[in-house]
């Protein structure tokens, strides 16, 4: 009789173990719970598999903004990187519905923003230099420069006179890569993202009408003033 009633005893022990979390899996639980959602960045860079093309910073940043952006008519996003120089391809164009890359090209800076590197960059009229952060891209027209696409600078104090300034996307002969190969760099504008002739009409018409642009470099005072990498809204 006292040995079943022992037998007993311990199963209840052991039973009152199991429920209240005392045993030795009982830290399993929180640690579950507690485990953060994918990264949403994190995912659409490796299903575009941009690993190795694309810098995963700038990449991150151009899709926080994005997604935080309301204005956006369409699903497109353009990111140029100007921590990469200008004999490098730098500009890139990605579809966010179908999760893909459309271009990949070299893109000018301004004159007075640097020489093979883009590194000084001003929202004032006459400084001939780029200008950072986000856009979003509007009409098209035909100027000096041909086919033309304006952007209006989303950033105070930062690009919001990009429309006083004519800081627009349009084909260069100096942003071919042909020049680079003459003179160890792309040529440079007047502040404008100029891409090379023969891609401008097709990448000015897949990104004109709503799209967002942002333009990347690794500058502190930047992110500083940010006010869309620094809402608190969650992207």
């Amino acid at each position: 009789m006292l040995r079943i009633s022992l037998t007993v005893f311990f199963l209840f022990v052991s039973l009152l173990y199991s429920f209240t979390g005392l045993g030795e899996g009982a830290s399993a639980v929180p640690e579950v719970k507690s485990m953060a959602k994918p990264d949403r960045c994190a995912e659409l860079f490796r299903e575009m598999q941009l690993e190795g093309e694309v810098n995963y910073t700038a990449f991150r940043q151009a899709v926080t903004g994005y997604y935080r952006i309301a204005q956006r008519k369409k699903e497109i996003l353009t990111l140029i990187d100007f921590s990469k120089p200008s004999t490098e391809k730098r500009l890139y164009v990605f579809d966010m519905k179908e999760k893909k890359m459309l271009f990949s090209s070299v893109v000018a800076h301004g004159k007075n923003s640097g020489g093979v590197y883009a590194t000084s960059f001003s929202n004032e009229y006459g400084s001939y230099k780029s200008s950072l952060g986000f856009y979003l891209t509007a009409s098209t027209y035909q100027g000096k420069n041909g086919y033309s696409l304006i952007l209006d600078g989303l950033e105070k104090g930062i690009n919001d006179r990009a429309r006083e300034r004519a800081i627009v996307v349009h084909g260069a002969a100096y942003a071919d890569p042909s020049v680079i190969r003459a003179g160890g760099r792309l040529g440079r504008s007047f502040g404008c993202p100029a891409v090379p002739q023969k891609l401008s009409r097709p990448l000015i018409d897949t990104i004109k009408g709503g799209s967002v642009m942002y333009i990347y470099a690794a500058a502190p005072e930047y992110l500083a003033q940010s006010h869309i990498l620094n809402s608190k809204d969650r992207a």
